[in-house]
Protein backbone atom coordinates (compact mmCIF):
# COMPACT_ATOMS: atom_id res chain seq x y z
CA UNK A 1 0.00 0.00 0.00
CA UNK A 2 1.53 3.59 -1.09
CA UNK A 3 1.19 6.45 1.20
CA UNK A 4 1.10 9.45 -0.93
CA UNK A 5 3.94 12.31 -0.47
CA UNK A 6 3.84 13.63 2.98
CA UNK A 7 1.83 11.31 4.81
CA UNK A 8 3.63 11.23 7.80
CA UNK A 9 3.96 14.50 8.37
CA UNK A 10 0.33 14.79 7.63
CA UNK A 11 -0.36 11.91 10.35
CA UNK A 12 2.00 13.52 12.60
CA UNK A 13 0.00 16.87 12.57
CA UNK A 14 -3.46 14.97 13.16
CA UNK A 15 -1.86 13.16 16.54
CA UNK A 16 0.06 15.97 18.15
CA UNK A 17 -3.24 18.33 16.84
CA UNK A 18 -6.23 15.49 18.59
CA UNK A 19 -3.88 13.31 20.50
CA UNK A 20 -5.29 15.29 23.85
CA UNK A 21 -9.32 14.98 22.89
CA UNK A 22 -8.63 11.94 22.05
CA UNK A 23 -6.84 10.58 24.91
CA UNK A 24 -9.67 12.52 26.98
CA UNK A 25 -12.30 10.79 25.18
CA UNK A 26 -11.07 7.09 25.71
CA UNK A 27 -9.92 7.64 28.73
CA UNK A 28 -13.50 8.47 30.06
CA UNK A 29 -14.56 5.77 28.55
CA UNK A 30 -12.57 2.96 29.71
CA UNK A 31 -11.85 1.50 33.08
CA UNK A 32 -8.10 1.15 32.70
CA UNK A 33 -4.92 2.53 31.54
CA UNK A 34 -4.37 -0.36 29.43
CA UNK A 35 -7.75 -0.59 27.86
CA UNK A 36 -6.98 3.27 27.33
CA UNK A 37 -4.19 2.70 25.93
CA UNK A 38 -5.21 0.27 23.66
CA UNK A 39 -8.24 1.82 22.27
CA UNK A 40 -5.72 5.41 21.46
CA UNK A 41 -3.35 2.90 19.52
CA UNK A 42 -6.06 1.22 17.74
CA UNK A 43 -7.29 4.14 16.88
CA UNK A 44 -4.27 6.24 15.57
CA UNK A 45 -3.31 3.00 13.65
CA UNK A 46 -6.48 2.98 11.76
CA UNK A 47 -5.83 6.53 10.97
CA UNK A 48 -2.35 5.86 9.71
CA UNK A 49 -3.34 3.07 7.58
CA UNK A 50 -6.98 5.59 5.99
CA UNK A 51 -4.84 8.81 6.28
CA UNK A 52 -6.12 9.51 3.18
CA UNK A 53 -9.93 9.00 4.08
CA UNK A 54 -9.10 10.85 7.29
CA UNK A 55 -10.78 14.47 6.48
CA UNK A 56 -9.19 17.86 6.76
CA UNK A 57 -9.10 20.52 9.42
CA UNK A 58 -11.20 19.74 12.45
CA UNK A 59 -13.06 17.38 10.54
CA UNK A 60 -9.90 14.96 11.46
CA UNK A 61 -11.29 15.35 15.05
CA UNK A 62 -14.58 14.14 14.95
CA UNK A 63 -13.48 11.78 12.53
CA UNK A 64 -11.04 9.98 15.14
CA UNK A 65 -13.73 10.41 17.66
CA UNK A 66 -15.78 8.11 15.30
CA UNK A 67 -12.84 5.61 14.80
CA UNK A 68 -12.49 5.81 18.67
CA UNK A 69 -15.83 4.78 19.53
CA UNK A 70 -15.86 1.99 17.32
CA UNK A 71 -12.24 0.59 18.64
CA UNK A 72 -13.96 1.17 22.16
CA UNK A 73 -17.28 -0.60 21.35
CA UNK A 74 -15.09 -3.78 19.99
CA UNK A 75 -13.42 -3.76 23.16
CA UNK A 76 -16.43 -3.86 25.51
CA UNK A 77 -17.57 -6.73 22.92
CA UNK A 78 -14.54 -8.81 23.30
CA UNK A 79 -14.42 -8.43 26.65
CA UNK A 80 -17.82 -9.21 27.23
CA UNK A 81 -17.24 -12.59 24.59
CA UNK A 82 -14.25 -13.37 27.30
CA UNK A 83 -16.20 -12.94 30.62
CA UNK A 84 -18.79 -15.16 29.53
CA UNK A 85 -16.22 -18.23 28.09
CA UNK A 86 -14.74 -17.18 31.37
CA UNK A 87 -17.58 -17.77 33.61
CA UNK A 88 -18.69 -21.08 31.22
CA UNK A 89 -15.20 -22.66 31.74
CA UNK A 90 -15.13 -21.61 36.03
CA UNK A 91 -18.56 -23.40 35.68
CA UNK A 92 -17.11 -26.93 34.29
CA UNK A 93 -14.26 -27.06 35.90
CA UNK A 94 -15.69 -26.63 39.09
CA UNK A 95 -18.49 -29.33 37.69
CA UNK A 96 -15.37 -31.74 37.05
CA UNK A 97 -14.21 -31.14 40.73
CA UNK A 98 -17.20 -31.76 42.18
CA UNK A 99 -17.64 -35.23 39.99
CA UNK A 100 -13.90 -35.89 40.94
CA UNK A 101 -14.37 -39.00 43.92
CA UNK A 102 -12.97 -37.76 47.08
CA UNK A 103 -10.32 -40.32 47.59
CA UNK A 104 -8.41 -38.90 44.93
CA UNK A 105 -7.27 -35.98 46.63
CA UNK A 106 -4.48 -37.89 48.26
CA UNK A 107 -3.36 -38.90 44.84
CA UNK A 108 -3.28 -35.42 43.85
CA UNK A 109 -1.54 -34.58 46.59
CA UNK A 110 1.23 -37.23 46.24
CA UNK A 111 1.66 -35.96 42.35
CA UNK A 112 2.02 -32.47 43.58
CA UNK A 113 5.04 -33.25 45.96
CA UNK A 114 6.25 -34.56 43.06
CA UNK A 115 9.14 -32.88 41.18
CA UNK A 116 7.79 -31.23 37.99
CA UNK A 117 10.04 -33.62 35.88
CA UNK A 118 8.12 -36.61 37.26
CA UNK A 119 4.90 -34.49 36.92
CA UNK A 120 5.19 -33.87 33.69
CA UNK A 121 6.57 -37.43 32.40
CA UNK A 122 3.69 -38.83 34.32
CA UNK A 123 0.98 -36.07 32.91
CA UNK A 124 2.38 -36.86 29.33
CA UNK A 125 1.81 -40.46 29.64
CA UNK A 126 -1.45 -40.72 32.05
CA UNK A 127 -3.90 -37.19 30.69
CA UNK A 128 -2.59 -36.54 27.30
CA UNK A 129 -1.87 -40.18 26.06
CA UNK A 130 1.49 -39.89 24.59
CA UNK A 131 3.74 -42.16 23.42
CA UNK A 132 7.58 -42.74 24.64
CA UNK A 133 8.25 -41.07 20.94
CA UNK A 134 6.07 -38.82 21.76
CA UNK A 135 6.97 -37.49 24.89
CA UNK A 136 10.66 -37.28 23.45
CA UNK A 137 10.21 -34.76 21.42
CA UNK A 138 8.45 -32.87 23.36
CA UNK A 139 10.93 -33.03 26.44
CA UNK A 140 13.56 -32.94 23.83
CA UNK A 141 14.99 -36.09 24.54
CA UNK A 142 15.02 -39.32 22.99
CA UNK A 143 12.11 -42.43 23.87
CA UNK A 144 14.53 -44.72 25.48
CA UNK A 145 15.16 -41.77 27.96
CA UNK A 146 11.46 -41.16 28.44
CA UNK A 147 11.33 -44.75 29.34
CA UNK A 148 13.56 -44.68 31.93
CA UNK A 149 11.98 -41.34 32.97
CA UNK A 150 8.86 -43.17 33.38
CA UNK A 151 9.86 -45.59 35.02
CA UNK A 152 11.68 -44.08 37.84
CA UNK A 153 8.80 -41.57 38.12
CA UNK A 154 6.53 -44.42 38.54
CA UNK A 155 8.55 -46.07 41.15
CA UNK A 156 8.64 -42.72 43.11
CA UNK A 157 4.94 -42.29 42.76
CA UNK A 158 4.26 -46.02 43.70
CA UNK A 159 6.51 -45.42 46.52
CA UNK A 160 4.77 -42.24 48.24
CA UNK A 161 1.32 -43.84 47.79
CA UNK A 162 2.51 -46.48 49.45
CA UNK A 163 1.89 -48.95 46.82
CA UNK A 164 4.01 -51.84 46.97
CA UNK A 165 6.44 -52.55 44.49
CA UNK A 166 5.25 -55.56 42.81
CA UNK A 167 1.64 -54.43 43.68
CA UNK A 168 -1.18 -54.20 41.28
CA UNK A 169 -1.04 -50.40 39.83
CA UNK A 170 -3.48 -49.18 37.72
CA UNK A 171 -2.56 -49.35 33.74
CA UNK A 172 -1.94 -45.62 33.83
CA UNK A 173 0.87 -46.42 35.96
CA UNK A 174 2.49 -49.22 34.52
CA UNK A 175 2.33 -47.29 31.05
CA UNK A 176 0.85 -50.11 28.60
CA UNK A 177 0.63 -47.29 26.15
CA UNK A 178 4.05 -47.44 25.68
Amino acid sequence: MTRPLGARDRFETIYHAYYPAIHQYVARRTDSPDDTADAISETFLTAWRRIGDVPEGDGARLWLYGVARRVLSNQRRGASRRAVLAERLREELTAERRAAPADLDHVSDVFDRLSARDREVLALTCWEGLTGQQIGKVLGCTATAVRIRLHRARKRLARELGVAEEGNPTAELRGENL
